[in-house]
């Protein structure tokens, strides 16, 4: 996944605020070879430091998850469980419970995309990067929730979880605004989707997406398999350069993003027929082709 969506928080605008609004702070670190940033609104005044102190704590206990699966997942380490298996040194059936259970969660993937997601590459090496940030991304979610926070942003290179709103308030909490990057030209943004609670327009549209992941070649070139794109000299390049897909859930969004780049149209076609997710693919002619949640006004 590409580090090209960023939470713009859906706050007033300067010198507009009440008094008592919450403000927005955000810790970062580098794992799994992007930033990990996590936001929260902290309260203004007494409140202040001790909503930094617990920013702090969330932020190292989800720095300290994202690192040991880092360190069990990751081809580039060596030492990593994921790099045993590589050279042989072990075998699934040797492998941890959580290595198995990520596996066959994998594969499982592959049955319901019909192939376009895989856990494995073209040469037969098991690789579980499509899987891993995701999982990271959703257990964080879950420790967060565990530590009493309700409000709050994760963005892991692009792919993004929220909880509650960026301004909560009695009167009616705003969503967390997601900014999805031109892949063309990074200077500028192709909309922003709002994730969390809705607007009372919004309301009896499905239940608010709480998650958006992107996949697609514009930082890294074309990393991802594509399937059944093959001509005379090889590979083609996928039909897409980005995909964006808003889900209830990161690991829902994450792998359908990345199967969709991997399977062109016909997985484009299956993810909008059978998952309940909005999706904005562009085309390598710079078309865009989006459902209607990427197409309503308060997503542009």
């Amino acid at each position: 996944m590409q580090p090209i969506s960023d939470p713009i928080p859906a706050l007033p605008a300067p010198g507009t605020a009440a008094p008592g609004t919450p403000a927005l702070r955000a810790r970062t670190f580098v794992c799994m070879g992007t930033v990990v940033s996590l936001t929260v609104p902290v309260r203004p005044g007494d409140g202040l430091q001790a909503d930094l102190d617990r920013l702090e704590a969330a932020t190292a206990v989800v720095e300290d998850q994202f690192a040991a699966l880092d360190a069990q997942f990751s081809l580039y380490r060596p030492d990593s469980e994921a790099s045993r298996i590589a050279r042989g040194e072990l075998t699934l059936l040797q492998a941890s419970p959580l290595m198995r259970d990520l596996y066959a969660d994998a594969v499982r993937w592959r049955r319901r995309t019909e192939g376009a997601f895989t856990p494995e590459r073209p040469d037969g090496l098991l690789d579980l990067s499509g899987l891993v940030k995701g999982y990271a991304i959703d257990e964080a979610g879950r420790s967060l929730a565990a530590l009493g926070l309700h409000d709050w942003c994760l963005n892991a290179g692009g792919d993004v979880l929220v909880s509650g709103s960026p301004a909560p308030s009695p009167a009616g909490a705003s969503p967390w605004l997601a900014g999805i990057v031109d892949p063309a030209d990074r200077r500028t943004l192709l909309g922003a989707y709002p994730l969390g609670p809705q607007p009372p327009a919004r309301l009896a549209q499905p239940p608010a997406r709480l998650a958006l992941a992107t996949s697609g070649s514009a930082e890294r070139g074309d990393h991802i398999w594509t399937v059944g794109l093959r001509g005379p000299s090889g590979p083609r390049h996928a039909e897409f350069t980005q995909v964006s897909v808003a889900a209830q859930d990161i690991v829902t969004a994450d792998v359908l993003a990345t199967a969709i780049v991997a399977g062109g149209r016909p997985a484009l076609d299956a993810v909008t027929a059978h998952w309940d997710v909005d999706v904005l693919a562009v085309a390598r002619d710079g078309g865009l082709l989006a459902t209607p949640g990427f197409r309503a006004p308060s997503a542009a």
